[in-house]
């Protein structure tokens, strides 16, 4: 079950990308791959992520402090000696 998310970016990046482009070069591959992820990672709303882009959900996730680390505002309040 855990590769089933990977492998459906795979699927879907050979479908909507390498397939439909004839890339001559290895440089034309990656600039076109690149592309492709920019505009995956940005442009259209996911199902699984209650409509909101991949880009939407991870930087809403990196601003929620981890457990077990301390977040910026407590780490700067000096401690007592």
């Amino acid at each position: 079950m855990d590769n089933v998310f990977i492998e459906r970016l795979w699927r879907s990046m050979k479908y909507e990308c390498v397939y439909l482009h004839a890339f001559e070069t290895g440089s034309e591959l990656r600039d076109g791959l690149a592309r492709w992820v920019g505009f995956y990672n940005t442009s259209p709303p996911h199902s699984a992520f209650a409509g909101q882009t991949p880009d939407e959900v991870y930087f809403q996730a990196a601003k929620r402090p981890h457990p077990g680390h301390v977040p910026d505002a407590v780490s700067s309040i000096p401690l007592a000696a």
